[in-house]
């Protein structure tokens, strides 16, 4: 089917078929089903994705040539509705820089799928990254986005944690919650007992670690816990896992969890085997 067959022109911010769209802002503090993505990369990285599906795209009309290779990857059931700046903002609530929004929703998650994958990690010497209290949308968007750059194959959110398909955190995860696999756990206690058990060598990362992270060995599957600024993990938690540290200059031994992170998880990255 042509392009232009496809297009659905809305001349009217209170259009409803466009109610996905609307006050995305607002949306996002109250919930709603399914979530928001923003931008060719991010929605491009949807298009693909295996346990995700765009409902509907809302695209700004001066937009729609240049998007014509991303829109080609569409299913053909799925709506694209396109609008002026006027009406597309007027839809939104706040001006979309990037011109381009779609909905989606999350595929029913197959527990089994997942535990299946787990132990397949763990067979092959795999990394797993645990969320505990992750509470911040940018943290977690960056955690994943880390995940994503150095080979993690599942992450784990506990249910203290921030919602990955927020749409700050798919925006700053550029795209990669749709392509990171990941599940919610009950709590950290769940994940260590079932990622001990899986095999998994658990770390615990604090500023007050037995171990500097720069000689850390990979010896095989391992699952990195992080825990939020300010209170971390808590010391039950880390009771029954090893801890690291990452050396820092003395009088400061604070980072930003998705900072550090990164520095770890490139660490564990480098000592993968050959």
């Amino acid at each position: 089917m042509d392009l232009d067959d496809r297009v659905i022109r809305i001349a009217d911010p209170a259009d409803p078929r466009i109610g996905v769209f609307r006050d995305v802002r607002e949306r996002d503090l109250v919930g709603r089903q399914g979530f928001i993505a923003e931008g060719t990369v991010v929605i491009g990285q949807l298009i693909a994705a295996a346990r995700f599906a765009p409902t509907s795209l809302l695209v700004l009309e001066n937009r729609l040539a240049g998007l014509e290779p991303l829109l080609a990857g569409l299913p053909a059931d799925v709506p694209i509705y396109v609008a002026d700046r006027a009406t597309f903002d007027g839809i939104a609530g706040f001006p979309v820089h990037r011109g381009v929004l779609a909905h989606g929703e999350m595929r029913v998650p197959d527990a089994s799928e997942d535990d299946r994958a787990l132990r397949q990690l763990a067979a092959a010497g795999g990394c797993v990254v645990v969320a505990v209290g992750i509470a911040n949308h940018d943290n977690i968007g960056a955690i994943f986005r880390n995940a994503a750059a150095f080979g993690v194959g599942m992450v784990l959110v506990d249910e203290t944690s921030c919602d990955p398909l927020y749409r700050k955190a798919i925006r700053v995860s550029v795209g990669s919650v749709f392509t990171v696999p990941y599940r919610r756990v009950g709590s950290g206690e769940a994940a260590l007992a079932q990622l001990t058990a899986a095999g998994f060598q658990c770390l615990a990362l604090s500023p007050a670690g037995d171990a500097d992270v720069a000689g850390l060995e990979r010896p095989g599957p391992v699952a990195l816990f992080l825990g939020a600024e300010g209170e971390g993990l808590s010391p039950r938690l880390m009771a029954g896992m090893r801890t690291v540290r990452i050396a820092m200059a003395p009088g400061f031994d604070s980072l930003n969890v998705a900072t550090t992170a990164a520095i770890v998880l490139h660490r564990i990255y480098s000592g993968r085997p050959a």
